[in-house]
């Protein structure tokens, strides 16, 4: 059947485009699922027209086919963390105006309540499928590129996460930049095992590698002996993480080091070694882990720019210089410029300034928040809130234009969401939460904690009271207790003076 829509699968039928465990699928046999799902969505209906899905799922072929499935049914698609707890999902269901909910096995079970409470149709994803629909009468929306396809949600400056809408044509526009500047081809083989409510997961490796006819093996998440069982088998050729990911594989190395298992190390190493590409994203590559990796696989990693908004912006080439502690330069049909406090452009290399980005790739609107969209553009230019420099052609990141905003892990955090949960514990009076520099994380999330008069707290139950509250990734991995937060005159909490404590 012909697509209906971007973004697209490759249409090489025989190849494999999906692994998971012993099992594989075609892209013929993935193709005629999502066709299948997406009848079943619109049961008699046209068109979705823009209704919002959500979907609550780990990577999987059933991920897969349900986001393709709203996509080609005219849906907007919006995926959900599952490592988030069930309070904050409420948020973004609310916020997006979601009316229907694929959840399968015990994803679902978490969420029954919830979307009760929300009057929000819950169904799996067999649920759907299980619908007759005749599909030569009835057929599929013709779309025009300009339509919704996506919401995202993001943590930014403001108190609660912002629904970023991409439409087809951007999320096109992302992938195909993507395909040029690294050289996707249909023999490419590459593990995901990231997020999937995330861009780097859903459009750098799952999005890419699909629209390239390559094979895209999926994991539920970072299993460390089966994904090493299978590079030192060579089995992969592109291989794509954040830091953190690196930093435990480096671990990982260390303890198979400690067991007298060289031999296993060495085969682990040689595999990285055959791979044409290693990349490292979302958070910024220390220096130092870049270095250990070169010196323990050969792999010069390749470091990129991006953030939901805009997919990836800036990129170290394919071919040609990576510079450590660089991200590289605009990618092709990206153009990007830094600016002053003024609004004014840096053109000398020692000045830094605010990234700006515009081109195709850069999203549509904030989902129902107009006054948050016309403050995130400036004559025409996405503002990024993130801060570089140029060296000598390279753009080097050298942090955020807001202290509210902490990159851990991967993820770009909101200080000041996190800040609202922890003032509903009984004991804590005040609080303001920081980024500190950490070599596995990149930034570390660290709470400064002022305790109602008798209280007492240690780390370890905020951790266990946190779990309940929010997602892992959120969670302090530092508790610092302080008489009093510095602030200003005008009663804000001087958050670089806390640093100083540390």
């Amino acid at each position: 059947m012909a697509m209906h829509s971007f973004p697209t699968l490759n249409n090489d039928n025989h190849t494999i485009a999906l692994q998971e465990a012993d099992q594989s699928w075609t892209y013929a046999q993935l193709n005629t699922r999502i066709d299948s799902f997406a009848a079943g969505l619109l049961k008699q209906a046209r068109d979705l027209e823009e209704e919002r899905i959500a979907f609550f799922m780990p990577a999987s072929l059933d991920y897969v086919t349900t986001m393709h499935g709203i996509w080609r049914a005219g849906g907007i698609a919006v995926p959900l963390n599952v490592a988030s707890a069930v309070s904050e999902l409420e948020h973004s269901l609310t916020c997006a105006g979601v009316t229907r909910m694929i959840a399968n096995g015990h994803y679902r079970d978490a969420l029954v309540e919830l979307c009760a409470s929300l009057d929000i149709e819950l169904v799996s994803t067999e649920d759907v499928m299980s619908i007759e629909a005749n599909l030569d009468s009835q057929g599929l929306p013709d779309l025009n590129p300009s339509r919704r396809a996506m919401i995202l949600f993001t943590s930014g400056t403001t108190n609660k996460p912002k629904g970023v809408v991409s439409t087809h044509h951007t999320i096109a526009a992302q992938i195909t930049t993507l395909i040029d500047a690294w050289h996707w081809t249909s023999d490419d083989v590459i593990p995901l095992f990231l997020p999937l409510h995330h861009i780097h997961g859903i459009i750098n490796i799952l999005s890419c590698g699909l629209w390239a006819g390559a094979t895209v093996d999926l994991f539920a998440g970072f299993d460390v002996p089966a994904i090493t069982q299978k590079i030192k088998a060579g089995h992969y050729s592109v291989f794509m993480a954040v830091p953190t990911i690196y930093v435990k594989l480096i671990q990982y190395f260390d303890s198979l080091k400690t067991q007298g298992k060289e031999q296993e190390l060495e085969a682990i190493c040689d595999g990285f070694r055959a791979m044409r590409l290693n990349i490292s994203g979302s958070a910024a590559c220390p220096v130092k882990l870049f270095n250990q990796w070169y010196g323990l696989t050969g792999q010069v990693l390749l470091e990129r720019y991006g953030m939901t908004e805009i997919g990836m912006g800036i990129s170290n080439p394919y071919e040609g210089e990576r510079r450590a502690g660089h991200v590289g330069q605009a990618l092709p049909g990206v153009e990007v410029a830094l600016f002053d406090d003024n609004n004014q452009p840096v053109t000398k290399d020692d000045t830094p300034g605010e990234i700006r980005i515009k081109g195709d790739n850069v999203f549509l609107e904030y989902w129902d928040n107009e006054k948050a969209t016309s403050e995130s553009f400036h004559d025409g230019w996405f503002c990024t809130g993130d801060v570089a420099g140029i060296d000598d052609g390279y753009y080097r990141i050298m942090g955020r234009s807001s202290i509210d905003i902490i990159k851990s892990g991967g993820y770009k955090l909101s200080a000041l969401e996190i800040e609202g949960v922890l003032l509903t514990h009984e004991d804590i009076k005040e609080v303001a939460v920081i980024g500190v520099e950490d070599e596995t994380w990149g930034e570390a999330v660290a709470a400064f904690v002022v305790l109602n008069e008798g209280a007492s707290l240690e780390y370890e139950d905020l951790k266990a009271w946190c779990k309940e509250k929010m997602s892992s990734y959120k969670i302090p991995k530092l508790l610092k207790i302080v008489s009093a937060l510095p602030r200003n005159a005008m009663g804000k909490v001087t958050k670089p003076d806390l640093k100083k404590q540390l």
